[in-house]
């Protein structure tokens, strides 16, 4: 990797993302073509496919060597190489753009030797763009930067977003990202849904007691909320290397890490499709993924890479 420009490759992509966002918000989600693939919560609409089709575009032209994987034009068995990568969802929060619901991005990821290297995400709807690049920190831009407004300057904050993160208590101190998903039957749905009820319970009735469950609708957007110190942990299983490239890469700056959402597995591969996301602290994070992992018990759940 020291004979990539990871600098250059952040700033491409930081445009590509600003391009992409400008086509979100032009489309007017109750005028463009809809469909599905899986199901009926497995949505896909003309605007996933015209982003996929620009930044694909973009990211060819200039790095023409590079690999590229992306939600709309994945085949089945298609498999993520050692070699630079770029893993890309158009949209992620198709479901909260069809519904006008501000909780959508286009997530940007650069692979290396199958690792998180960059991610750029950003979502137009609140003008929010969050960045890493591998060993140089990980930042969230709120407003003005990427129109240009106030000579192009929005606020940057480094991440997380505070100075003196808090050592991460047992999970009855947690807020906690999760997600339905677009799978809701079978032994998988089945792992999920008792795993919330376990998450959520009391404690006399043998629960953890977390403080809450948040359900963004994207999965880049709950890891940068776990980047950002504003969630605590994401569990998820079922979602794709495009869905997490990125924010992965942008959580691991963040002094975050993300393990097997099976217990025991701590080097979780990109493309390995259950994951577990904990913020930075100072302390806690082993101990609070062993509790998480107890919770989840003998529920595995099994996905096809």
């Amino acid at each position: 990797m020291t004979d990539l420009n990871l600098q250059e490759i952040h700033d491409t992509l930081v445009k590509v993302a600003h391009e992409a966002g400008r086509m979100i918000l032009a489309a007017n989600p109750t005028d463009i073509a809809t469909g599905t693939k899986l199901n009926s919560a497995d949505i896909v609409t003309e605007t996933d496919k015209a982003v996929e089709a620009l930044v694909s575009s973009r990211l060819s032209s200039a790095y023409p060597t590079f690999a590229f994987v992306g939600e709309e034009t994945y085949q089945p068995g298609m498999r993520i190489t050692p070699s630079p990568t770029f893993i890309v969802d158009p949209i992620d929060g198709t479901t909260n753009f069809v519904h006008g619901f501000p909780e959508a991005c286009i997530s940007l990821g650069l692979a290396v030797d199958r690792r998180p290297a960059i991610g750029v995400i950003y979502n137009p709807y609140q003008d929010l763009l969050y960045t890493a690049i591998r060993g140089r920190g990980a930042f969230a831009t709120q407003g003005a930067f990427s129109w240009g407004l106030d000579g192009g300057k929005g606020r940057r904050r480094q991440l997380p977003l505070s100075r003196n993160p808090a050592p991460l208590g047992a999970l009855d101190t947690c807020l906690v990202a999760t997600e339905w998903g677009n799978s809701r039957d079978g032994d998988n749905y089945a792992v999920k849904t008792e795993v919330f009820k376990r998450l959520c319970a009391s404690k006399e009735t043998g629960g953890a007691m977390v403080h809450s469950i948040r359900s963004m609708g994207s999965a880049a957007l709950n890891l940068c909320a776990v980047a950002a110190g504003t969630l605590d942990l994401y569990w998820e299983g079922g979602c794709w290397a495009w869905d997490v490239c990125a924010g992965w890469a942008i959580l691991a700056e963040a002094g975050g890490i993300v393990v097997d959402g099976n217990p025991g597995n701590w080097n979780p591969e990109i493309d390995g499709r259950k994951y577990l996301a904990v913020r930075g602290a100072p302390s806690g994070q082993k101990e609070v993924v062993q509790e998480f992992w107890g919770v989840v018990g003998d529920g595995r759940m099994v996905y096809e890479s």
